[in-house]
């Protein structure tokens, strides 16, 4: 035999052997019969969280590294949280020491509920246990496609990478959502956690569906206190910039200032009407406070005032310039074409009220104020002065209805000063009648002291 097939006759050898060994670890960790621990894992889980924990599958791999798989956990009455799997990877230096080690631990299609969070706020408030003198550090955790269900908020899938201190402790976390779109940088700093948020083509979770083109915020969080000192953001052509204040304990409070420059008002209206009734280019600034008991009552609890100015936009719906026309049973519809509409919003929880509103148009302005519910309602007056060569006529109209279907009609004291000048000098007289409107509006009730309740 030549040296050329002694050679492959070793290497065929080798080969064998190699694959038997394979063989060996891949198909022993089955041998070993587990399902006798999985009775007691679900016991002790259960005990420690003070709730039901069930796992369909416990196995050992020898391959690629030696680990445990755990499939499908479910924790809590209501499936709180469920896993589909988890592996953990020890470091086998730390076997047979006091203290072990855990290389990793990966998380496989987490599902969060918000009730989970009352779990594991009970397992922190847990005395330690200092019976034991054997500790366990975790130096990494990854979790792939984790989905947090919270009501009334649609947040993306997300993957993180978690890196550990000897305490436990978070010391650098990148999280990112699924489809790319939103990533956050955790960096730890002096005893604080420095955190960096980025965003791209992002629709907010909660509320209206607004979207977000670019958003980057800097974060610096400690214990109980998370300062957001930069925001800056870029959504309808416009540009967002602010800060925010957040500290809990016994209750969540939220401070803080926004400002909005030349945002094109119209498709974020929509977002709160079916109907478009305002298009225009928005500029604001104003602050803002919340106090809750939970961080997801705050927005039903905030308090903001803003100052806003719309520019080169359009009402649609109604035509202020014909006020005089409505007099007569003309006049509805239409649109409104202005050059600046302003105002103050005030926002107390769900219901938004506009006040010292000023629009003008030409030889057309209107001062008044709107209140919105919560259930979109709509109550205010605007008084309407057009001017012609001859005159001024001023009419006061009365807005109700709803945001999808607004109505703007004389007050109840138009139309009687309307009437009287009718009665006394025909059509011509309606104008006439005006003059005389606020003299007998008592006798209907002041619609300018509704709107400020």
């Amino acid at each position: 035999m030549t040296n050329r097939g002694q050679i492959m006759k070793k290497w065929k050898r080798t080969l064998v052997w190699v694959g038997a060994v394979l063989a060996v670890l891949f198909f022993v960790p089955f041998l070993i019969p587990m399902n006798a621990y999985i009775k007691q894992a679900e016991e002790l889980a259960s005990a420690k969280l003070g709730v039901p924990v069930s796992i369909d599958s416990l196995r050992i791999a020898l391959l690629p590294s030696p680990r445990i798989n755990v499939g499908k956990i479910m924790v809590g009455k209501n499936n709180e949280l469920s896993v589909e799997r988890v592996s953990v990877v020890p470091a086998l230096t730390s076997l047979f020491s006091d203290t072990k080690v855990i290389s990793s631990v990966k998380i496989k299609k987490p599902i969060i509920k918000k009730a989970a969070l009352d779990i594991l706020a009970n397992l922190s408030k847990q005395p330690k246990d200092t019976s034991s003198t054997t500790t366990v550090t975790i130096r990494r955790i990854n979790v792939e496609d984790a989905k947090l269900e919270w009501p009334g908020m649609n947040l993306p899938e997300i993957n993180a990478d978690i890196a550990l201190t000897a305490a436990n402790k978070p010391e650098s976390a990148e999280i990112e959502s699924v489809d790319g779109k939103l990533k956050l940088d955790l960096i730890p700093e002096d005893g604080r956690q420095l955190i960096t948020l980025v965003a791209k083509k992002w629709t907010l979770p909660a509320g209206p569906p607004l979207l977000i083109d670019q958003l980057q915020m800097d974060m610096v969080l400690t214990d109980s206190k998370l300062d957001i000192p930069k925001i800056d953001a870029a959504l309808y052509g416009g540009k967002l910039s602010g800060d925010a204040n957040l500290t809990w304990g016994k209750a969540f409070k939220l401070t803080g200032k926004t400002k909005l420059d030349n945002l094109a008002v119209r498709e974020p209206a929509r977002l709160m009407s079916k109907s478009t009734r305002v298009s225009g280019q928005l500029f604001s600034n104003g602050s803002y406070i919340a106090t809750a008991k939970e961080a997801g009552q705050l927005a039903d609890n905030l308090h903001a005032d803003i100052k806003f100015n719309v520019k080169d936009g359009v009402l649609y719906g109604f035509d202020l310039a014909k006020a005089p026309m409505m007099l007569l049973g003309q006049g509805q519809g239409g649109e409104t074409k202005f050059d600046e509409l302003s105002g103050l919003l005030n926002i107390s929880g769900k219901t938004y009220r506009l006040g010292n509103l000023n629009v003008k148009s030409g030889r057309m302005l209107a001062t008044g104020a709107v209140k919105i519910s919560p259930n979109k309602t709509l109550d205010g007056e605007v008084d309407v002065e057009v001017k012609n060569s001859l005159n001024i006529a001023s009419i006061p109209l009365q807005v109700s209805g709803t945001l999808d279907s607004p109505m703007v009609l004389p007050t109840k004291a138009a139309l009687a000063g309307a009437l009287a000048g009718t009665a006394v000098l025909g059509p011509a007289g309606a104008g006439i009648g005006l003059g005389v409107a606020d003299k007998i509006k008592g006798l209907f009730g002041s619609d300018k002291g509704k709107k400020n309740k």
